[in-house]
Order: C-alpha cells, then structure tokens, then sequence
C-alpha cells in the first residue's frame, strides 16, 4: 500500500512553522510547509515519516517536522550538502528553487537524514540562562550562601554554566564583563537583584546528553538551531567554549531524571540547594512529574535556614482557553517554610524577561 501524506502530518508541519515564525524565524517559518509534498512516498524516509504515529508528530512529543528540518540543516552546516548553499540563509532564493534542492538533498542524502531521524531536537538555548542568573542572584541575596545547583533535563549542560556568563539587565551587568556569553535580553518590569553568587558545585542530568567536546556532537547541537539566526549559533558556540574551558567543572549525568534527582537531595549544610528546569520539566510524563515533586517536596521537609532549598522553573504554565499569556511561567519555590513565589515570565528563547521578583 502506498504511503500518503495525511492531514495530521501536514497539521504539525504548519503548526511548527507558524510556532517558528512567532519565534522570529521567517525562513524556518516558509521552509516547513513545503516539506511534505517534497518527500518521496516510495522512499524509506518518506514512508518512515508519513508513517509516523499521528500522536506523536507535535513538539509535545517526538517533534518530527524539527527533526528533518535539523537533519537538513546538518548536512547544510557540515558541508555535505553543498546544493544548500545558495538557498540557505544568509542567501535568499524563490520557492522553486528551494524546493528543488530539498527535493534533491532529501534523495541524494537519504540516509543521513534517516540516521537524524532517530534524535530528538535538543537545542540548549542559551539564553534562557538570563533567568538563571537572576535567580542565582535573588538566592544568594536572600540566603547568604553558596549555591549547590541541579538542573533537570541539562540537554548538552552549557546552561549548567550560568554563573560564567554575563548579563546585561535594566543597566545593570551581572557576571563576569569578560565572558564570551554576553546576554541582553529585552528586560521589562523590576530590575534583577545584584547579589554575586558562588557555585560550590553545578550538576545537571539529560537521559540523552550531547557531548559537546567531541565536535560531532557539538555540530549536531548545532543542527537543531535556525538557519537565520545566526546570534544564535554565535551565542551556543561562546557557551560550548565555557564547557570545555579548564576553569568551569559543571558536571552532566546521563539518566532518566527520577533515578538521578533521590542523590542530589540530601541536605548540604552551609548550602542552598537550587533545583532547576527550563522548558524540560514539561516533557516529563503526568506521572514522573508527580513522583518528582513528591521527592523535592520531602527534601523540602528536611531543608533548614542552614541548608534550604529552592526549585527554579521556566515552564509552561496551565492556561485556560482563551488565555493569551506569552512565554514561559517563572516560579521560585522554596524551603523551609513551603513559599511560592511568581518571578514573572519569560519568551521561551529568552528574547525578552518580564522579571516581577520579590525583594529577596
């Protein structure tokens, strides 16, 4: 039976290019609804992908339109696929021709992007870490104390670096001037507190890790960012060379979250303990999420004044239909004494903050 693009396909397709073009990427935004009627239905590529599980297509789950759009863009920035060259940004070309070097890079490269299918998209975006550095400061002014840190679902762990990098926020820098990860993201409403952080110890966990000093990998991180937005990959790049830098020993664990999160739990006296996640927490089934809170909220039971702990999260807040929050929620939790506290919010790339804090 011959394989036959289905309406759920072309859906995620469309979904994902409206999602890329709001995101400030035009050409991710006019290159994904051509894709589809681009593919060979005889070909394995085409009969994997128009084989795909319908519920499984969306950026909730496996993210199939990111997927060959990151596997495309992977033979564009390694060089294999030099017919991308003149239809990619910074080049401008008309739909036909684009669409006739993807057409063709799909056939001729047909492997390698079978081979990129089975990855799902992990970005890292590095600038989120702007709200992990106020929050790192916000902390450190309220509890007068070095920070032990855990982030779940670390991607490559460049963010895991945050106290390395330097923001730029309501005229005031915060981090080392000198950093090559210089952030300067649109800040609206207060302004962050400025309370130097020490970091005893960072360590983050991923259940697929990329490891960023073996250039391959470095390159397939890379894959999944947007070809016109090259600040982007400019800005990932700085954060890979803080990575590798002998001076920064963050840690990243390969392990499924749950299993991990039980040996970061234990007090630290002298320590707060801040928990974190940026747009990962959310991929976590209803489950796991459940049994994750239950552990920190029991970690949280034994947390004192000496040892407290916080939990950090940019997430996607419950919204009601019809609710037209932009963004990313910013929630800080915090124990002893079980407060809630609302940071404010956050473009899911970090383009802009709306830091609503508490004075600490």
């Amino acid at each position: 039976m011959t394989a036959s693009i289905s309406a759920a396909l072309r859906a995620a397709f469309a979904h994902q290019s409206k999602a890329c073009t709001g995101l400030g990427s035009p050409f991710m935004g006019r290159i994904l609804p051509l894709l589809p009627d681009l593919l060979d239905l005889e070909s394995a590529l085409g009969q994997r992908i128009a084989g795909w599980p319908e519920a499984t297509l969306g950026p909730q789950a496996d993210s199939v339109p990111l997927r060959l759009c990151g596997a495309l863009h992977h033979l564009h920035l390694t060089g294999a696929a030099p017919e991308l060259s003149a239809v990619y940004p910074p080049h401008e070309a008309p739909d036909k021709d684009l669409a006739n070097a993807l057409r063709l890079v799909l056939h001729t490269h047909e492997q390698a992007v079978l081979l990129m299918m089975d990855s799902p998209p992990q970005t890292n975006e590095v600038r989120r870490a702007a709200v992990l550095i106020a929050a790192g400061h916000w902390l450190t002014a309220r509890f007068k104390q070095p920070l032990v840190t855990s982030e779940i679902g670390a991607s490559a762990g460049l963010n895991l670096n945050w106290d390395f990098m330097c923001l730029h926020a309501d005229g005031l820098t915060l981090g080392p001037t000198n950093s090559p990860v210089q952030l300067a993201p649109e800040w609206r409403g207060t302004a962050p507190t400025q309370c130097p952080p020490y970091l005893a110890e960072a360590r983050g966990v991923d259940l697929r890790p990329i490891d960023v000093t073996d250039p391959a990998q470095a390159i397939r991180l890379q894959s999944y960012l947007w070809p016109d937005q090259p600040d982007r990959l400019e800005r990932t790049r700085a954060a890979i060379t803080l990575f590798t830098a002998p001076d920064t020993e963050a840690v990243l664990d390969e392990s499924d979250a749950l299993a991990w999160l039980p040996s970061r739990l234990d007090r630290r006296a002298g320590h707060c303990h801040m928990i974190y996640s940026t747009i990962a927490w959310q991929y976590l089934p209803e489950a796991a999420r459940a049994r994750g809170t239950a552990m920190i909220e029991a970690a949280g039971q034994n947390a004192t004044e000496d040892a407290p702990l916080a939990w950090f999260t940019m997430e996607p807040d419950d919204q009601k239909p019809g609710d037209q929050k932009p963004g990313a929620a910013l929630t800080m939790r915090l124990w002893p004494g079980n407060e809630t506290l609302v940071f404010g919010r956050v473009d899911f790339h970090g383009r802009w903050v709306e830091w609503i804090a508490p004075a600490p």
